[in-house]
Formats: structure tokens, sequence, C-alpha cells
């Protein structure tokens, strides 16, 4: 998600870091689900036509692996994403994508209140600054790192990527069951 206006961003590597977990979950052979935000409000960053919103390379769906495309911060509003989890029996997510603070925390606070084992990949996460209603600003980094403080614990296991990458081997099918990899956003859209 490539826009000037939305300021500056934290974390750089977060796509890398989905790119990393991407390329873990298809070589062990796990579903990867990718969820876009196409906003049809007229001033969004988030248009379908804007050359910020399309997927990065190394967060691109690969033939065959669904994309569901949303118009609001959360991936399982009008998307279908929760019926295809829920039909093919998953009931654990790792969610990565962009914004934080935004798609990702209203994402999997939904996922934790329908009931799914969440694991949120922070360092697969970045946040823009923001200035409060009061005028106050806020950098990136602090309104990352509250918005996996919110969600941490309640809604979700916050983990880094190499945690999760260390749960790709043989021992991480007992312990975790099958994961899904539910990308809010998938690095390209909020």
């Amino acid at each position: 998600m490539d826009d000037p206006r939305l300021g500056r961003r934290d974390n750089p590597a977060a796509e890398s870091n989905i790119g990393a977990l991407l390329a873990a979950w298809r070589a062990s052979g796990r579903p990867v689900a990718h969820v876009q935000h196409l906003s049809t409000e007229p001033d969004s960053p988030l248009r379908h036509e804007l050359p910020g919103v399309a997927n990065k390379p190394e967060v691109a769906p690969l033939a065959g692996e669904p994309v569901f495309t949303k118009q609001v911060n959360s991936a399982f509003i009008g998307t279908g994403l929760e019926a295809w989890l829920r039909d093919a029996g998953r009931d654990t997510l790792v969610i990565t994508g962009l914004t934080a603070n935004q798609c990702v925390e209203t994402t999997t606070r939904m996922a934790g209140n329908l009931g799914f084992t969440t694991y949120l990949v922070g360092d697969a996460t970045a946040s823009f600054d923001r200035v409060g209603p009061d005028g106050a600003f806020h950098p990136a980094e602090l309104i990352h790192s509250v918005s996996l403080a919110n969600l941490h614990g309640e809604f979700a296991t916050v983990v880094t990527t190499a945690d999760m990458l260390a749960r790709t081997g043989a021992d991480a099918r007992v312990e975790t069951k099958e994961e899904s990899r539910v990308g809010a956003g998938a690095g390209t859209g909020s």
C-alpha cells in the first residue's frame, strides 16, 4: 500500500516478512488465502485503479490461491472468508498485512470473536503516523505497538515472523493443527 497521502510508515520489512511466511506456508502445503481491500469511496487511497493498491510481488497470490476482496476493515464482512475457512475445517488463522491499527486489528478481533485460534505476526504488519482529534501527533511505531498490545492475549497471540517460521516444521502441524494464513490486506490494503 503506497500512497503519499498516508504519510510515514513504520516497519519497512513487513512485506518481506509476509513473503517469507508465504514461501514457508506454500512449501509446507498449508492453505493460503489473500484479502485485499478495494474501496468504493471516491477519495480513498484504496481504490482499485490506484497504482499503490496493486499487490507487491513478494505478497502476490499464486494461481489457485483464493483472493477475498473486501470494502470494509474486516476481512470477514461481505467476503465469504469465514465460510471458506469453516467449509475446509480450519480453526486456526495466522494474520499478516496492513495496517495494524485498522484492517489487521479489526480482522483479528473478529477472528477471535468468531472462535478462531488466531496468531498475529506483529512484524509482518505496519502502521502509519496518525494525528489524533486533539491535534496530537502519534508516530507509526507507537500506533503499531499499541495495536499489538490491544490484541495480544485477548483476541490473538502476537508472534514474530521467526516464531511463526519455526512452526512450519512437522512439529508445528501437531502443535497447532492445520493453520490457515489470512493476510488482512496481504500488504496491499488497509
